[in-house]
């Protein structure tokens, strides 16, 4: 930062103090998410050996929980600041107060603190644990727990913010349904996903449970994903009895290895890669004016060469910067394919869950299990929901990609987008509207029955009457039986279909409202992302423009000058290069040695 101040490139410095800030947060976040009650409180604390979230079988986590490493254990809670407080000014406006470590799972947990009446945003608990100590902090939270449709949202809207994601499920049953699908929307918004099956003490088939698992995660086409059988009570078992064969059976020590090396050191090698990039881009824009300066004083004869050299690369720079640029045609012409890619691509979502929920309406009877067939409904639209954020967000990426390859640096910084975040997208949608369920009392069905045996009885009796008989005679009575349930039938079945039109009514009327509410959350998004993109790029295409400029100017500044003068300057640019290139050595020992993902997109996708 010391070399760009003193080259007078504030644009350069600023990159570094961002570079610096990413450097001080050492935290690689694993959130541990799952359906309710599969044993993921209980898997942190067996990771972490302490009894810090609740575990109960009739106790759920309310509020999330962060465990991180810190010399000394302390808890803290965090709290939204209150308008208009003093507090309210500070970041994220929330208020940090402590809290003993034995009362953590009280505050997190719904029977000391139920529908987290208390308003406690989240929990940060600061173990001194060997694991913990390299970086890795866990996430227990219940907003991520659960897989319905809220649920969901929440879960892939926290996931961007995470280096990795461990998916828990117990050993009972292989996946299901939902369960794969969120996997699989997961692996598209964070790549780093392992699977975690517990409670494999408690059913002696866990093993054939454990492969029809990764049958259906290899026909997913998941087959990257890791998956741990595990047992926390045999692992808190082999700690207290110190039996290292105990602790092997329990199959931490695997998910242990796991962490530190696929999660740990991967993220660490995401933030070495992104460091060298921008020492080494830094070292490079300011090497730029520095050698043509440099050039200018040691061979004057080539300095008018030289300039009209840099010339050219400045007018090239300056067509970077023009609202005509290659470069924003490709931008705008993406964004006006991608706003009509995602219209479309929401409503066929939506029209096949329309289809889907149809269908079912038809083949039974809506009002006796309108609740279960909500509750599926909602899923589905969440799920389609999230798959068009998430696809979304790739297109977006893409589209960054694409423009990036109009500039002529070999690497070229991606925004940091956030199109996938879902958190609060079906806020603004109306709940499903309720369905009269359909049943009769006892009063209304003996009018449905008497209504046809009255029919039925008068019209035969006054046909037998012409025999002779009298108006009621026990034909008459058979008649009106017969079409007493037949008036009952009949009398059901419009009854089921007015249901079933009135429950598709209300299907289509939900789905109306989705399109309406989340069709313009997702137009919002896209007009930020493009002046997000084009704003990004536009920084770059000036950073570039800077470098060169200064380059012309140096150079032409150095031809000017006397020969004594020459002789100081050069001197110094000769000292200051030096310092450069040691920047540049620098960024070659920071940046791991084995060849990883792009730098670019990996650390503005997910900064650690």
């Amino acid at each position: 930062m010391e070399v760009a101040a003193r080259n007078e490139r504030p644009d350069l410095r600023s990159r570094l103090g961002q570079t610096l800030a990413r450097l001080r947060d050492p935290n690689v976040r694993v959130m541990v998410v799952g359906e309710f009650k599969q044993g993921k409180s209980q898997l942190v604390n067996a990771i972490v050996g302490a009894p810090v979230c609740p575990v109960d079988d009739d106790v759920a986590t309310t509020v999330p929980t962060t465990i991180r490493y810190g010399k000394e254990p302390s808890a803290t809670m965090l709290v939204p600041a209150q308008r208009g407080s003093a507090d309210a000014a500070s970041a994220n406006d929330l208020v940090r107060t402590p809290v003993p470590l034995e009362e953590v799972a009280s505050l997190v947990s719904e029977r000391g603190n139920p529908g987290n009446a208390r308003g406690i945003t989240s929990v940060d608990v600061v173990l001194p644990r060997t694991i913990l100590a390299g970086g890795l902090a866990l996430v227990d939270s219940p907003g991520v727990g659960g897989l319905d449709a809220v649920h969901a949202l929440a879960t892939l809207a926290a996931l961007p913010t995470a280096h990795a994601l461990l998916f828990v499920t117990d050993a009972s049953q292989e996946f299901t349904e939902p369960e794969m699908r969120f996997i699989r929307q997961a692996l598209r918004v964070c790549p780093n996903v392992a699977v975690v099956m517990t409670k494999i003490d408690l059913y002696p088939h866990w093993r054939e449970v454990a492969e029809l698992n990764r049958g259906h995660l290899d026909r997913a086409g998941i087959e990257a994903a890791a998956l741990f059988p595990v047992s926390s009570r045999m692992r808190e078992m082999a700690a207290q009895h110190g039996d290292s064969a105990l602790n092997e059976d329990s199959g931490f020590p695997a998910l242990v290895r796991y962490l530190r090396h696929d999660v740990v050191d991967r993220a660490t090698d995401v933030v070495r890669r992104a460091t060298a990039h921008d020492l080494r881009s830094t070292s490079e824009h300011i090497a730029l004016s520095l050698s043509a300066e440099l050039s200018a004083i040691e061979r004057p004869e080539n300095a008018p060469e030289l300039v009209a050299r840099l010339e050219r690369a400045r007018e090239r720079s300056e067509d970077l910067r023009k609202e005509a640029s290659r470069w924003q045609t490709t931008l705008n012409d993406g964004v006006a394919d991608l706003l009509s890619d995602l219209e479309y691509d929401l409503r066929d979502r939506l029209r096949r869950v329309r289809r889907d929920a149809e269908r079912a309406i038809d083949e039974g009877d809506p009002g006796a299990a309108w609740e279960q067939l909500v509750s599926w409904f909602e899923e589905r639209i969440a799920a389609a929901v999230s798959d068009t954020f998430i696809w979304t967000d790739e297109r977006s990426t893409w589209l960054s990609e694409q423009v990036a390859a109009h500039f002529e640096a070999e690497a070229v910084a991606l925004p940091a987008l956030r199109v996938d975040d879902t958190e609060g997208v079906l806020d603004p949608v109306e709940r499903v509207d309720d369905l009269d369920p359909g049943k009769l009392s006892v009063l209304e069905k003996s009018f449905v029955t008497l209504r046809g045996t009255y029919g039925g009885v008068l019209m035969i009796g006054l046909v037998t009457s012409l025999a002779g008989l009298s108006l009621i005679n026990p034909i008459s009575l058979a008649a009106g039986v017969l079409l007493a349930g037949k008036a009952y039938r009949d009398d059901k079945q419009v009854r089921l279909q007015r249901r079933q039109a009135e429950a598709k009514a209300i299907v289509r009327r939900h789905i109306d409202d989705v399109l309406f509410q989340v069709g313009k959350q997702l137009k919002d998004r896209l007009r930020l992302v493009h002046r997000a993109t084009r704003d990004h790029f536009i920084d770059v295409a000036d950073e570039y423009h800077r470098s060169i400029a200064d380059s012309v100017t140096a150079a032409q500044r150095a031809a000017e000058r006397d020969v004594r003068a020459s002789e100081r300057r050069a001197r110094d640019i000769r000292a200051e290069l030096e310092r450069v290139q040691w920047l540049s050595r620098a960024a070659d020992k920071v940046e791991p040695a084995a060849a990883g993902p792009a730098v670019t997109t990996a650390a503005a996708r997910n900064p650690a």
